[in-house]
């Protein structure tokens, strides 16, 4: 596919920006962000060079577990807004050249949801079967439990309905039926409905959850849970042909390539790539790139028109469950050796500022890697300035903590008194008197300065997105080194695990005169010799991103 073909396939080169309405900007003074507080903030947003921005759940909820428990999947919590706000803001992030998606989360609705309140109260209700219900648990309901230190069985006893039901997340969050044709037919509708409001699409929350049937008594109604996916993504197309399903799909890669579809990719637009993420950290652990090189090379190629995301950070705790206890024992005694940094035994509840000692030419160097690695980036609000996280806080919600706008009372998120917040700001080194978008945006040496300039440069780079990516080897076992290749267009990029400097040698091409390189980051342009190879010396935490210039190229900075 030319690149003069691919307009309509924007996730393929998209900044992607997670946040949480509740903490990112709050205009009425009640200490929790609203829809209105973003839609004042949008231009942020566009600043940085985002191109779509993917909102956490802001739908009725009890507020249970962040908004992830649900009670009205058409609505708008009445605390952040309305639907007639959420439009506005729709319309203002489109204007900038902004799409926005959504957390579709249908696994599972809150017990408090009217669906489920018919539910138990008669067996008879049209909602009962909506539901998975057992007249006693089975012998394996401990298993595979997403949060042992909450919960003890995947099957809940409710006294009213006289009858266990099946929750694979919290017991208060009753699972679907997605068995059930009339299931499967009302999340149509509701992905339908946000789709004809202005949506661009929606990130699937925990996708082979939402696709097993085996607790439910008539799963054979769905022999293939794919087919289904594939209904989705069929109906999505028929409504908007550019929107975007991107996929939260935390399973070996052979196993997650399927979650794509065919080699036409009819399911999922976008999987993220939990494994190769995993990998980067036991890489930083390590202060050597081997085994994010092995997973690379591992990795499976997408459909041409899917894509992989990849992050750094996500709105969970920072998973680690696909290394070996070893493995992942490393990492939590690099950036997480005290408990209360750690959750559930398999991952990390912090940020990446203070796992890396808040250490600025570290910090940015993963960052570069993450703009020119193959792949979409997903950044996680706060990121763009280095926010830290707030152990003081339960579980998860310790990276959720409220955007840091000034040096101000409240990081000039609120003017509500302190303690009213809807969740307390970051203490410390990195609190917001030393870290916010203020301070940030006039320092050109700052940390959104730099996400500024890799998201410009990786916009202006279809190599990096389009390409094909090769891994390069480098006498330099700290230096990570890889070249994307696309339509004649060449950028190699560089990256040193290390803090000590190192120099390598590259092979750009066979022998050949006039060949140079100029660095995307730095404007420095370096000569290649007649051998068609050049040698460069990366710093300790250094990185470059050198785009190859033949005879007759210019190039400017």
């Amino acid at each position: 596919m030319r690149l003069t073909e691919t307009a309509d396939v924007w996730w393929k080169n998209a900044v992607v920006y997670c946040l949480d309405i509740e903490t990112f900007f709050d205009t009425d003074g009640d200490g929790r962000g609203d829809i209105r507080g973003l839609s004042q903030r949008i231009d942020h947003l566009a600043e940085l060079g985002v191109t779509c921005l993917w909102l956490m759940p802001f739908y009725p909820t009890p507020d249970r577990d962040d908004g992830y428990d649900i009670t009205d999947f058409y609505g708008v919590d009445s605390r952040l807004g309305t639907h007639g706000h959420l439009v506005e803001l729709i319309t203002l992030a489109q204007d900038r050249g902004i799409r926005v998606i959504a957390d579709l989360v249908v696994n599972h609705t809150s017990d408090q949801h009217p669906w489920f309140q018919s539910a138990r109260a008669s067996r008879e209700s049209p909602y009962r079967d909506w539901y998975v219900w057992r007249d006693e648990p089975p012998a394996d309901a401990a298993e595979g439990i997403v949060f042992p230190d909450q919960e003890t069985s995947l099957w809940q006893y409710d006294e009213q309905a006289g009858q266990y039901y099946l929750h694979q997340f919290y017991k208060q969050q009753p699972d679907l039926d997605i068995a059930n044709p009339q299931v499967r037919e009302e999340i149509i509708r509701i992905i339908g409905f946000w789709l004809q409001l202005g949506l661009s699409g929606f990130r699937v929350d925990a996708v082979p959850f939402l696709l097993d049937t085996k607790g439910a008594q008539d799963a054979g109604a769905l022999p293939d849970p794919h087919d289904y996916l594939r209904d989705l993504r069929a109906f999505l197309n028929r409504r908007n042909g550019h929107a975007l399903l991107l996929g939260e799909v935390n399973l070996p890669y052979q196993d997650t390539r399927k979650f794509f579809g065919d080699e036409d990719g009819d399911e999922l637009t976008m999987c993220f790539d939990f494994i190769g993420m995993q990998k980067l950290y036991l890489s930083l652990a390590r202060s050597d790139p081997a085994e994010l090189v092995k997973a690379l090379n591992e990795r499976p190629v997408p459909p041409e028109e899917a894509q992989w995301g990849t992050f750094v950070r996500n709105h969970d705790e920072l998973t680690l469950d696909k290394l070996t206890e070893q493995e992942k024992q490393e990492v939590f005694d690099a950036f997480g050796p005290d408990q209360d940094m750690q959750l559930y035994g398999r991952g990390l509840r912090r940020r990446l500022p203070p796992m890396l000692g808040n250490d600025p030419a570290r910090i940015k160097m993963v960052y570069s890697l993450l703009f020119s690695l193959p792949g979409t980036p997903v950044l996680f609000y706060g990121e763009e300035i280095g926010m830290g996280e707030n152990l003081s806080v339960d579980g998860r919600n310790a990276v959720r903590t409220p955007m840091q706008w000034t040096s101000g009372v409240n990081g000039g998120f609120s003017a509500a008194d302190p303690d009213n917040l809807f969740r307390p700001m970051v203490e410390g080194e990195l609190s917001p008197e030393y870290v916010n978008v203020a301070d940030q945006r006039r320092d050109p040496d700052s940390l959104f300065s730099w996400i500024k300039l890799l998201v410009q440069r990786y916009r202006e780079s279809p190599e990096l997105s389009w390409g094909t990516c090769t891994i390069l080897a480098t006498e330099a076992p700290s230096v990570f080194a890889h070249r994307s290749d696309c339509e004649g267009g060449t950028v190699i990029a560089l990256h040193n695990f290390a803090d000590e400097p190192a120099e390598v040698t590259i092979a750009v091409a066979g022998a050949a005169a006039g060949l140079r390189v100029a660095d995307l980051l730095s404007g420095a342009v370096t000569e290649v010799g007649t051998d068609g190879t050049f040698r460069h010396r990366v710093e300790g935490y250094g990185c470059c991103w050198l785009r190859v210039l033949r005879p007759g190229d210019r190039y400017l900075v």
